[in-house]
């Protein structure tokens, strides 16, 4: 990555970057200068797939616990203040960050009159207690659904997990905390400003919201409108809902300016990596399991189809390396029969590929955007992979030594956002317990910091506007407290950032 002494900034974007001397020798009696004191300065960091809400942080149950206990009080506490008959649920539960396994039989200690649902922090499972079970009708003679699984146990009873499509028959049921529009409106408003201070204090400065809803979108706009935005974003609208008043409205990819745009519409066509039930080729390790689809060959086909014929651009969810096939196939077909330069429609997650993928990839000019922070974060799950599955998952290393402008994602909530912590996960594919993942798959700090910037602004069409310092893009920059490669690896997360900057404004610290 090139590097610099100085740089100055008007109206929003970098006028000039070279020498300190040069740059000064620009300044007026107006201009105000920082020394950045032997700082490390890096472009403004790019989140390619993160879902951003704050909402869930502000009011939901915590689930992200570590022992059974403190999760059971947490939903014991929220359901002797719930009417009887009422949801309980709670999110971001991690299965393996628990001192044991959690049950449907741990849920019904908590209530036998509510039903409860605790959801995964990856999105696609939930676990219920007896009560759910029984408004939603299922039984242990209840076969398992298209696209979703209900888990059991040894003996064959229902132990309370449920996966996919299967969750969809629980939302059908029993009554739920309602609100006002007005009191939606602020939740979601509140969630932004929440959370758009927490991305923005780890150095994000622009993040692709996975999964836009017209709600969603409203309490962007909401918040920019309050002066409480502070990170741009890259919609990519849901491809189940949000996309058809799109198309009516005939708004495309591109449509928006330099804080909120569209990117794409989203589908979901397989499982979660970290809930271990994405779509593969060979089972899960001491399995015959090989994961879940949730859409059709030909239920993509059309989705593609379709939205490339809108001119919009396709994001679609794809871990296993049988589902990104599928994807592949999907987007090699509509690219033949309707022919568009510099698509770079999207595999999210593209988490477990081989060279042939990789080939295909490079060869329509699609973007991959594996999870960043998995590796060191959801270190414990990997066994369920093994050691020669994740020789190939989040390629990053593959991606780059493919030419494949690979930028970096955290899913957020199924991973952590903090973008440091995502870079020392890339260099030394370590988890917690110092466990390595992978080792072919690791990258340079140079490389990961590519990733982390200019290559999140080429997943967007954006690196004529951003993910360099360079004069004329925009002045999103990011102040850290050491250099990433002056740093001992392990210790990279540690770094502190001390100044986010957007457009030429210090949005962290607050008030800066």
């Amino acid at each position: 990555m090139p590097r610099a002494e100085a740089f100055a900034v008007k109206n929003s974007r970098f006028v000039a970057v070279g020498s300190a001397s040069d740059v000064r020798n620009m300044a007026t009696p107006r201009t105000r200068q920082i020394d950045a004191q032997q700082a490390t300065v890096t472009p403004g960091f790019i989140d390619t797939h993160c879902h951003v809400s704050g909402v869930n942080e502000l009011y939901a149950v915590n689930a992200n616990v570590r022992r059974v206990r403190e999760l059971l009080a947490n939903l014991r506490q929220k359901a002797d203040k719930t009417p009887a008959g009422q949801w309980v649920t709670a999110v971001m539960f991690d299965d393996t960050k628990l001192d044991v396994p959690l049950t449907r039989q741990h849920l019904d200690e908590v209530s036998k009159e509510h039903p409860i649902a605790v959801g995964h922090r990856g999105g696609h499972t939930s676990w219920y207690n007896t009560k759910a079970f029984d408004l939603a009708g299922i039984t242990t003679a209840t076969p398992d659904p298209d696209h979703g699984r209900f888990f059991r146990d040894a003996s064959g009873a229902l132990n309370g997990r449920v996966a996919e499509q299967a969750r969809n028959v629980f939302g059908k049921v029993g009554t739920r905390e309602t609100f006002t529009p007005e009191q939606q409106r602020e939740r979601g408003r509140s969630g932004m400003r929440h959370i758009s201070e927490l991305l923005t204090a780890a150095g994000l400065t622009s993040v692709h919201d996975a999964g836009a809803d017209r709600d969603r979108i409203l309490a962007y706009e909401d918040a920019r409108a309050n002066g409480e935005l502070r990170h741009r974003a890259c919609f990519l609208v849901r491809g189940d809902s949000t996309f058809a008043g799109f198309k009516a409205a005939g708004i495309h990819y591109g449509f928006g300016d330099d804080w909120l745009r569209v990117g794409g519409v989203k589908y979901g066509a397989d499982g979660s990596a970290s809930e271990r039930t994405m779509r593969m080729s060979t089972p899960y390790v001491g399995t015959t399991d090989y994961g879940i689809l949730t859409m059709t060959q030909q239920e993509i086909d059309e989705a593609v189809e379709d939205a490339h014929r809108h001119n919009f651009r396709v994001a679609i969810h794809a871990n296993g390396d049988v589902t990104i096939d599928m994807v592949l196939k999907a987007y090699e077909a509509v690219l033949k029969k309707y022919p568009r330069p510099d698509t770079r429609h999207r595999i999210e997650h593209c988490s477990l590929v081989n060279p042939e993928l990789l080939r295909r990839i490079k060869a329509i000019g699609a973007i991959p955007t594996p999870f960043w922070t998995y590796a060191h974060y959801h270190g414990e799950k990997w066994k369920e992979y093994g050691p020669e599955k994740m020789q190939w998952m989040f390629a990053h290393k593959s991606f780059l030594d493919s030419g494949i402008p690979v930028p970096g994602a955290s899913d957020y909530g199924p991973g952590p956002f903090e973008p440091l912590m995502a870079i020392q996960s890339m260099v030394t594919r370590k988890d917690f317990s110092g466990n390595v993942w992978g080792p072919r798959q690791r990258v340079t700090v140079d490389e990961a910091l590519t990733i982390a910037t200019l290559n999140g602004a080429y997943a967007s069409h954006e690196e004529h506007q951003k993910g360099s310092i360079t004069a004329g893009k925009l002045a999103d920059f990011v102040m850290l407290e050491k250099d990433p490669h002056d740093t001992n690896p392990d210790q990279i997360k540690e770094i502190k950032v001390i100044r986010t900057v957007v457009g030429g404004q210090t949005v962290y610290p607050k008030g800066e």
